[in-house]
């Protein structure tokens, strides 16, 4: 009997972190990410985890999704205990005011950020709503999400819009006998390659590039594996869900 994690930016960073911790002789682990990391694959062969690493790019979210959908209807849901979606995946964008110049970024920026979130938890939730289990859905906020900033429209707004699609889904899972628990989850400032992107902008076109640098500089920053922790245990709160939006710097 097995847990079931798809998730979903497992390559760097905080997503990363996550798989290393999923790691368990119970787990089985599906990682959707651009490049698979070999680091990862030797981790969870050391410690027996069933681990499955898909390499595609959340840009073009839809062929994911599909492939997603037939998997779990694949799936035997007698040999597992619980199913989660972690939708980590996400960029920064073009860090600077918007620019026509750049619908293309603007359009990848979304996709990864929102529609393939959208697109993954629909897959997720009609694939397994039979299943008799535990399923929850978490995905990966920020604070920038609740708190607009110049120069980070495109990433603000994607989080934003994830935070609202979470609320709504929650509601929409509420109505069912065994709903999905869905929660959409700052997981508070993280030093991360993110970060760096952030830090790499024009100050000229980004107002708060002097504060980001300021809390690198300060030793501010969560470390990936610090924030996954933290992640991951409040994925596992007995309330997971009574809240669809949160931070865990407020739990």
């Amino acid at each position: 009997m097995r847990h079931l994690t798809i998730l979903t930016g497992a390559s760097r960073g905080m997503g990363l972190a996550m798989a290393g911790q999923l790691c368990a002789a119970d787990a089985l682990l599906l990682c959707i990410s651009r490049t698979a990391s070999p680091a990862l694959v030797q981790l969870a062969q050391q410690r027996g985890a069933d681990l499955i690493a898909w390499s595609a790019d959340l840009a073009d979210p839809a062929p994911v999704a599909a492939r997603l959908q037939a998997w779990l209807l694949a799936c035997d849901p007698r040999e597992l205990v619980s199913a989660t979606l972690i939708n980590n995946a996400g960029v920064i964008g073009r860090v600077g005011p918007i620019d026509p110049s750049d619908c293309h970024g603007m359009a990848s920026a979304l996709r990864v950020g929102l529609e393939a979130p959208m697109q993954l938890s629909a897959a997720f939730l009609s694939a397994t709503r039979d299943w008799r289990l535990p399923r929850k859905i978490l995905n990966i906020s920020s604070g920038l999400a609740r708190r607009p900033a110049a120069g980070a429209a495109i990433y603000c707004a994607a989080k934003a819009g994830m935070d609202h699609f979470s609320r709504c889904v929650a509601l929409d899972e509420a109505l069912h006998a065994n709903g999905a628990r869905v929660v959409s989850l700052a997981p508070g400032v993280i030093d991360t390659d993110m970060q760096a992107d952030l830090r790499a902008g024009d100050p000229a076109g980004f107002p708060e590039h002097s504060g980001f640098v300021r809390m690198k500089e300060t030793g501010a920053l969560t470390s990936p594996d610090a924030a996954a922790a933290r992640v991951l245990a409040y994925l596992a709160r007995a309330d997971f869900g009574s809240q669809s939006v949160a931070d865990v710097r407020e739990a």
